[in-house]
């Protein structure tokens, strides 16, 4: 069973909705290791409205921050310090999807960051980018640490507007397979959450 890690080239990237995608499409396990802020509309309980699957299990998060906020800061806010050795992944025999927070750089302490917390968790990474003005720099950046981390990387999910020359370049200079591209959903529910999973490749 594989066990993958949803990162982005950046915030608000689509990592949630690409999970759920992937979540569905593999009938996978889903775990947010880190929530922080919007605790009543959290990314696992989003996820859990989009799926339909019924073998899917939501494993709980380590840590659920109150501030929607960088995770170093709103941690420290709630008077309490990140531990990467607290966060262990659940045992499950399915698939497992990880959703991080933020981009590759984003901290969860003084010192680490959500990188480290991937390569703690051995995981293969899935790379979720959009096209815009300054996404190709951004995703090479990307691809460039994770290589330096000696990271795994399954391939890069397209989200959201196409543009061929762009994902084109991407492909070519970061040595990166692509799993597909998903449009804008123009309503997010459960049903086009399964539709898109066909447009992905894994």
């Amino acid at each position: 069973m594989a066990t993958y890690f949803i990162t982005g080239i950046g915030t608000g990237i689509g990592k949630t909705l690409i999970s759920a995608i992937l979540t569905e499409k593999l009938k996978a396990d889903y775990w947010k290791p880190i929530q922080s802020g919007d605790l009543d509309t959290s990314d696992s309980i989003t996820i859990k409205s989009l799926i339909s699957n019924e073998k899917t299990i939501i494993h709980p998060e380590s840590y659920r921050l109150t501030q929607p906020l960088s995770p170093h800061l709103s941690a420290r806010l709630d008077g309490i310090e990140i531990d990467l050795q607290k966060i262990n992944t659940p045992a499950t025999d399915n698939h497992l999807i990880i959703e991080g927070a933020g981009g590759l750089m984003v901290p969860l302490n003084e010192n680490e960051l959500i990188i480290d917390l991937i390569k703690k968790l051995n995981a293969e990474v899935i790379l979720v980018s959009q096209n815009y003005l300054g996404s190709i720099n951004h995703t090479l950046l990307s691809l460039h640490l994770l290589k330096q981390y000696e990271i795994p990387v399954k391939g890069i999910v397209f989200n959201g507007d196409e543009n061929q020359e762009t994902e084109r370049y991407i492909q070519q200079y970061g040595k990166v397979k692509s799993l597909g591209h998903v449009p804008n959903l123009n309503l997010i529910n459960k049903e086009n959450i399964v539709a898109a999973g066909e447009n992905l490749f894994i």
